[in-house]
């Protein structure tokens, strides 16, 4: 049997609210084909059952949790001039390599051009509840950093994880095994730990996911990453036609779409 350490309500965090003068910086890593969809246009562009698009949906989530105090930035490479006209008031970081890197590199841009302080992040093609990000700020605000853990579902295709006997993350790939639950592409670097981060996704291989510069900072830095669950709310990461399927099945749930 294992055990699934998994930071909630016992963790010691603040319950407040953003603060009005504390700025959120949030990115959206949108820059690749998601050629495994197959559609003509970014995966963060693929309609929902509700009418918005999946990026729409990411937008919505992020300025109801965060309101003004939201800075958001997008990395855009595969057909970019549709997702800046999709989003025109967010800003943009081009990952011109996006037909030969991975989201380590995407993410080490953003982060490169990001300000002062912690950042949150998710891959472009996620769909999930807008009350999840409700439940993460106060992680942001406490600056931990964080990956969003699913613990009632672990499959084979997904980023799992284990972790180490104080509860941190110890192991975030696709090879796991014995995997404690999914990762579901929603995480977050605290500010004493985003230089590290920045050190280790500018030397992993350009095919590696960002979740390889994060194992790196566990292993060589000793950082630690939270494994924050979120199984109450649902998260979806559409690579395939089915999972599109599942996402529109919890929206049409979640907001009682006829």
């Amino acid at each position: 049997m294992h055990r699934c350490f998994c930071f909630g309500a016992g963790f010691p965090l603040s319950s407040r609210p953003i603060g009005n003068s504390m700025t959120v910086q949030a990115v959206i890593l949108a820059a690749g084909m998601g050629t495994r969809l197959a559609r003509p246009h970014p995966k963060a562009l693929t309609p929902l059952a509700d009418g918005r698009t999946i990026m729409t949906q990411q937008v919505d989530n992020l300025r109801h949790a965060f309101g003004e105090q939201l800075r958001l930035t997008i990395v855009v490479g595969y057909k970019l001039e549709q997702i800046m006209e999709h989003v025109p008031d967010a800003s943009f970081v081009y990952n011109e390599a996006y037909d030969q890197t991975n989201t380590s590199k995407s993410l080490l841009k953003a982060l490169r051009n990001s300000a002062d302080g912690g950042v949150l992040w998710m891959n472009g093609d996620v769909v999930f509840d807008p009350e999840m990000l409700a439940y993460l700020a106060r992680y942001v605000e406490n600056d931990v950093s964080f990956c969003a853990v699913d613990t009632s579902v672990v499959s084979d295709e997904e980023v799992k994880y284990t972790v180490t006997t104080h509860g941190y993350i110890r192991e975030l790939s696709k090879a796991v095994e014995n995997g404690l639950g999914e990762a579901v592409g929603v995480n977050y670097v605290g500010s004493m730990d985003k230089a590290a981060l920045i050190r280790r996704l500018s030397h992993v291989d350009d095919q590696e996911y960002f979740e390889g510069g994060i194992v790196e900072t566990i292993e060589r830095d000793g950082l630690r990453w939270a494994p924050v669950d979120i199984s109450n709310y649902y998260a979806v990461e559409v690579d395939f036609a089915e999972d599109l399927v599942r996402a529109n099945e919890e929206l049409v749930v979640s907001q009682n779409i006829d």
